[in-house]
């Protein structure tokens, strides 16, 4: 059953899938309208899941799951990833490669490998005041106080020259 995002609870189990490009509109409103779709619909076992999304920026996709109304299963957790892995063969993206990393420059969102982030990190090009995503939140509580932080709040700390 899909919901206001801000309707959920602090405690809903949050999924990012971060994609290796900014979508283009047209890619937004299809994977917005199929997104509905399957949540209207996406079940565990039979129950119906309270649930929602957003997409930020044009290249982050954010699932969330109300599990005090309904648990998710492992089935219903791998109907949402054949999801995104629809749009990743339609749009050509990649949303899945947990092993790239997102900062801002300015206000451009970059996308580089974990390689490439610990260079720049390394270079002084990433700082401890660069702002970072981090993907590895599970809730919406902490997605909506620490995902877009900066590095020294976050576990890409570790890969700053000076650690804080």
């Amino acid at each position: 059953m899909l919901v206001n995002f801000d309707s959920l609870e602090d405690t809903s189990k949050i999924w990012i899938y971060q994609s290796n490009r900014a979508f283009t509109e047209n890619e937004v409103a299809e994977m917005s309208s199929n997104i509905e779709s399957f949540i209207g619909t996406w079940k565990r076992h039979g129950d119906d899941l309270k649930a929602s999304y957003q997409i930020r920026y044009d290249q982050f996709i954010v699932i969330a799951v109300d599990e005090n109304y309904n648990e998710v299963s492992g089935c219903s957790i791998d109907a949402s990833v054949n999801l995104i892995k629809q749009f990743e063969q339609k749009f050509a993206v990649d949303l899945t490669n947990k092993l790239n990393i997102s900062f801002k420059d300015n206000n451009s969102i970059n996308v580089v490998s974990l390689a490439d982030f610990q260079n720049y990190a390394k270079q002084q090009k990433i700082t401890s005041n660069t702002v970072v995503f981090n993907n590895m939140i599970t809730n919406k509580a902490d997605f909506e106080q620490n995902w877009e932080v900066t590095a020294d709040k976050s576990w890409h700390k570790r890969f700053l020259s000076i650690n804080i």
